[in-house]
């Protein structure tokens, strides 16, 4: 065989381009009765001149779909020919193109009047559809002629309606003619293909006597045109052959575009991208919860190998995947494993009991936290005594953990066990919700334990059950149940509670418009199903349609204010201007937020808000110069408000509502530390609204009054008390900084400073601007804990009582807050594929990084012993105290 140069379309780095060279056709002149009858088509450019301006699209497709965006010749203005001699490029190279890529092109026509596929004020001349390979999968080159189908925009679809060739058949009538035609037909194909060659160099070339050919050819074909011979016998669009289709496109005319293709040096032969055959073993058990599969083994050759490939001394190397590489499990353990949990003894386990050594094996496994991973041997214990376990709720997670979801005579036994298990709790049904569980029974008998849930508990872990979603996975054997058992439940109850409902709403639009990169594009249409099911449920409820009107208004509400915030903090005006800018804005009664009907403030939706109040409306002197509003509501009261736009609050709202279910679990075990968890909400994923709490920092209070103690002395004196200052408060300042030190140090939050620790003049203190959590701080030697020596002199200083209480509740709400550490951790683990960005950095250590505070391996009295030295450590560390003075002195110089 002779040798054959070709390049492959994978290295063909470049555009796809295509020129646009001329149209070239007849049409008859329109007849008056056809004018009268249609008065629009004599306003028609091509009905007016032969030479009208058109112009054309280019765009690519494949699979009955677009690839790209369409491109379009410049304007041009013509003045003997249709002649536009101008390349099109189009936003996609070649080596991404498929084999079966179609490029659609159409003439527009100019028509005023519009019509029928008018676009704007085009509508379509005609359309013509040719694919970049042809049927040996070589690119096309050079130049192409293309019929163009007549009224009709090009259509990318596999079974294209405006093909660029049409095959000619012969037509009733009479033989003679139709013979004549047909070969004459046939000399302009023949003269096409010889044109073809010329071009491309394989004729060799005569420049007088082809000047002579080529004005013979271009007469032949214009009489062609006129007499309608070149394709008389053409069918109708779709290969019919009638003849009402025909005698229409006669009437029409014939055209066809000429275009030009790119030419190379060799030929372009298609070549996809070749990807590496995974493990067989991955085949045969991706449906698998407990396989992980590990990455291709690397394959590397020995000294000289694969270096004369295609040498017929080495031959060539091809690589055997072998079936038990990839597997995580020993295929011996995994028979050992079926002995051992033979399921003909399945009617003895039920009655099996262990003795007191086993028994207390059992009850530590089943004390062992969420992260623990069980080796083999416990696997099989539990598995043994699974139906003595289903007494202890607290088992539960250990025996799902237990079972291997592979074997499916083993995973129906474990189902029907299920049925059996006594009633959990919530924290290990969210375990079961979590990433590691995929198997739907699991889940489902998860989801029927939150039914049992009020609506008050179900709001603390919505944030979580949301982005729980995203572990779902519908049953394999009902292809028609795509709707996960979670989002079915979070919609009936959403749908009957506003306040969920409101929530939920949020949660979800947040997600939906999420299009960072690190938002997988799956789960944004997965969002967008739940939220149109909700919606859908709510149209099928009674005063659901009212409750969505509601929905929209607040996401109006939020719009505006979303425009607003951005064109104040993108203005160039100082401070002052923009604070006037604001407070016209909201008084100028078209804009409709001076007033309007009760709605529930989408921060707060037990809130009905009736407008804002233009005079306290005021803009913070922070980068991205928050709004305060301060929202009338139907109470007469006033709501404040912090809207911002440029910041992602979803970490701050995650902070917040970890601070509220602690609240919670500390108010069980009787224990009131008076903490001031403000409301957040992320209304996008760069903007949303936080609750005012007036108060003041305490870099603002030192200022002011030299110490805290001074300050609250200002706000709350009382002389007979022993500081001065009423009991009440004391007492309030000091429960809320011993929670917020436990609370703020088992979250890791950093980039603390005495500008975002506040105080209230009540007494309460509390943390705010959470962008750092998780033990990320961006100053050196951070300390675990912010224990200012200011804060202690505001409780009189280390030796006195009101200190020892501090110390006394700390030790209380950590060893309290350590009794539901699980709750926490398994929240944390919903978290893990969030796009907040302190869990995005590690998603696989978040847990991890919360549960080593807790310090869940020493027994209650070693890890108070360790939170006391924490404190001490806390309260005598030099570089806080550093920090903070570089800090104020920056913040005051940037003043």
């Amino acid at each position: 065989m002779e040798s054959f140069s070709f390049a492959s379309s994978s290295a063909l780095k470049i555009p796809v381009s295509v020129k646009i060279n001329s149209l070239d056709g007849f049409q008859k002149p329109i007849p008056f009765s056809t004018l009268i009858e249609h008065p629009e088509l004599r306003y028609k450019g091509s009905n007016q001149s032969p030479h009208s301006e058109l112009y054309v699209t280019a765009r690519l497709w494949a699979d009955s779909k677009p690839l790209t965006v369409p491109v379009q010749t410049a304007y041009k203005v013509f003045k003997n020919s249709r002649t536009w001699g101008e390349w099109l490029t189009l936003p996609i190279n070649y080596a991404n193109v498929p084999l079966d890529s179609l490029l659609a092109l159409t003439v527009w026509d100019l028509s005023p009047a519009g019509g029928e596929g008018s676009h704007f004020h085009a509508v379509p001349f005609g359309g013509t559809t040719i694919p970049l390979f042809d049927k040996d999968n070589t690119l096309h080159k050079g130049r192409q002629r293309c019929r163009l189908h007549r009224h009709r925009a090009a259509d990318g679809l596999s079974s294209s309606t405006t093909p660029h060739v049409i095959s000619a058949k012969k037509q009733r009538g009479s033989k003679s003619i139709t013979e004549q035609l047909d070969a004459r037909a046939a000399e302009m194909e023949r003269l096409e293909t010889l044109m073809k060659k010329h071009e491309m160099g394989e004729i060799p070339e005569n420049k007088w006597l082809d000047q002579l050919v080529f004005r013979q050819i271009e007469k032949l074909q214009r009489g062609s045109f006129k007499n309608k011979v070149l394709f008389p016998a053409e069918n109708g669009a779709n290969g019919g052959g009638d003849n009402e289709a025909t005698n229409n496109e006669a009437d029409d005319g014939i055209f066809y575009l000429y275009i030009e293709f790119p030419r190379f040096d060799h030929p372009i032969v298609f070549t996809d991208h070749e990807y590496p055959a995974p493990p067989l073993s991955s085949v045969a058990t991706a449906s698998s919860s407990d396989v992980r599969l590990k990455p291709p083994p690397e394959v590397s050759f020995g000294p000289g190998i694969g270096e004369g490939y295609g040498d017929a001394s080495i031959g060539r190397l091809v690589r055997i995947y072998d079936p038990e590489v990839g597997m995580r499990d020993n295929p011996a353990e995994n028979k050992h494993r079926r002995l051992v949990r033979s399921h003909r003894t399945g009617v003895l386990d039920r009655d099996l009991k262990p003795n007191a050594k086993i028994r207390d094996e059992l009850n530590l496994l089943v004390s062992y936290g969420p992260l623990h991973e069980l080796n083999p041997e416990e696997k099989d214990l539990i598995w043994k005594f699974r139906h003595y376990l289903t007494r202890d709720k607290h088992a539960l997670t250990k025996f799902v953990r237990s079972v291997s979801w592979s074997d499916q005579s083993e995973a129906r036994q474990a189902v029907q066990v299920l049925a059996k298990w006594t009633e959990i709790d919530v924290d290990d049904a969210l375990e079961l919700l979590g990433p590691t569980f995929n198997n739907p029974a699991v889940r489902a008998f998860a989801v029927q334990r939150l039914h049992k849930s009020d609506d008050d508990e179900l709001l603390l872990y919505l944030l979580q059950l949301v982005q729980a979603l995203k572990f779902e996975r519908p049953p394999d054997e009902d292809p028609a149940a795509t709707d996960s058992s979670l989002a079915t439940f979070l919609i009936k109850r959403a749908a009957a509670n506003f306040t969920l409902g409101n929530y939920l709403h949020w949660y979800l639009m947040v997600e939906c418009d999420d299009r960072t990169p690190q938002q997988d594009p799956a789960s944004r249409k997965l969002f967008a199903k739940v939220e149109f099911d909700f919606m859908a449920e709510l149209e099928r409820q009674p005063g659901g349609p009212e409750y969505r009107k509601t929905l929209l208004r607040q996401g109006e509400l939020v719009a505006v204010l979303t425009k607003l915030s951005r064109d104040i903090a993108t203005s160039r005006e100082d401070r002052p201007r923009k604070i006037e800018r604001l407070k016209r804005f909201i008084a100028e009664p078209k804009n409709e937020l001076l007033s309007f009907d009760p709605l529930p403030l989408p921060l707060d939706p037990s809130v009905q808000i009736t407008g804002i109040t233009p005079d306290e409306a005021n803009v913070f002197k922070s980068s991205l110069l928050p709004l305060l509003l301060n929202f009338k509501t139907s109470t007469g009261r006033t709501y404040p408000v912090i809207f911002k736009t440029g910041d992602d609050l979803r970490q701050d709202q995650l902070v917040i509502q970890i601070i509220t279910l602690m609240d919670r679990l500390l108010r069980k075990e009787n224990l009131d530390l008076k903490l001031t968890p403000f409301r957040v909400l992320a209304t996008a994923p760069h903007a949303g609204a936080m609750q005012f709490v007036p108060s003041a920092s305490l870099s603002a209070a030192l200022t002011k009054h030299k110490t805290l103690l001074a300050y609250l002395k200002h706000h709350n004196p009382d002389e007979s008390a022993p500081l001065g200052v009423r009991k009440e408060v004391m007492e309030t300042y000091v429960k809320s900084c011993a929670g917020y030190c436990v609370i703020t140090y088992l979250l890791g939050v950093g980039d603390r400073h005495l500008d975002n620790l506040l105080l209230a003049p009540s007494g309460h203190f509390f943390h705010a601007d959470f962008g750092y959590i998780l033990g990320r701080d961006p100053k050196p030697f951070a300390p675990l804990m912010k224990l200012a020596r200011e804060m202690v002199e505001g409780m009189g200083g280390a030796g006195h009582a009101y200190y020892a209480l501090f110390k006394q509740h700390c030790y209380t709400a950590y060893a309290s807050l350590r009794k539901s550490a699980n709750l926490i951790l398994n929240l944390f683990a919903l978290m893990s594929e969030a796009n907040i960005p302190d869990i995005r950095i590690e998603p696989d250590k978040v847990v991890l990084k919360v549960q080593e505070r807790f310090h869940l391996d020493l027994s209650e009295e070693e890890a108070i012993r360790g939170f006391e030295a924490l404190i001490a450590d806390s309260v005598s560390a030099v570089m806080p105290v550093v920090i903070d003075r570089l800090h104020g002195f920056v913040q005051g110089w940037r003043a």
